[in-house]
């Protein structure tokens, strides 16, 4: 008996587990694009505004999102509130401005204005149907009160994301 629970044990304690671990890796792609279809170009109006506003001389950034896949995303689209580039500024400056639909593969996306959450200088908009959404933005800066901007080059940036849900 003992020489049995011996082989036994014997047997046992020759047993190892062997284990591997084996990665699995994978590559995921946005079913969601974003392109700036037309740059924005500040107009000055008055010399302390300078603005996108059409019937003003300028002309309003649109960008464009493709959506591939619907209700999985949310379009973010910020107006600025700086400038990127700027001549030296000795006063503040006021910012304005507003996200709207331009224009819609699919009519349903026409809800998408009224549906949407704005703050700050954010507009959020939920992708609920699959296509081509356009948004146009306004920008209004305004100098100090009663200042001139003064002379040189100005840009700002408009901030497009497209973050999943």
């Amino acid at each position: 008996m003992f020489k049995k629970l011996t082989i036994v044990a014997a047997m046992m304690a020759s047993t190892t587990a062997i284990a591997a671990e084996t990665p699995i890796y994978g590559s995921v792609e946005s079913k969601c694009s974003i392109f700036t279809d037309v740059q924005g170009v500040y107009a000055q109006p008055t010399p302390d505004e300078l603005t996108t506003v059409v019937s003003d001389g300028g002309v309003m950034p649109k960008i464009r999102f493709d959506v591939a896949q619907a209700d999985y995303y949310i379009a973010k689209v910020s107006y600025p509130t700086e400038f990127t580039t700027s001549p030296s500024l000795t006063d503040s400056v006021v910012w304005e401005g507003e996200v709207e639909v331009a224009e819609v593969s699919d009519p349903l996306m026409s809800a998408y204005d009224t549906d949407k959450i704005t703050y700050n200088n954010v507009t959020e908009f939920d992708l609920t149907v699959a296509g081509t959404v356009w948004f146009k933005v306004t920008s209004v800066a305004n100098y100090g009160y009663g200042k001139a901007f003064p002379a040189g080059n100005y840009q700002a940036n408009v901030v497009a994301e497209c973050i999943a849900q």
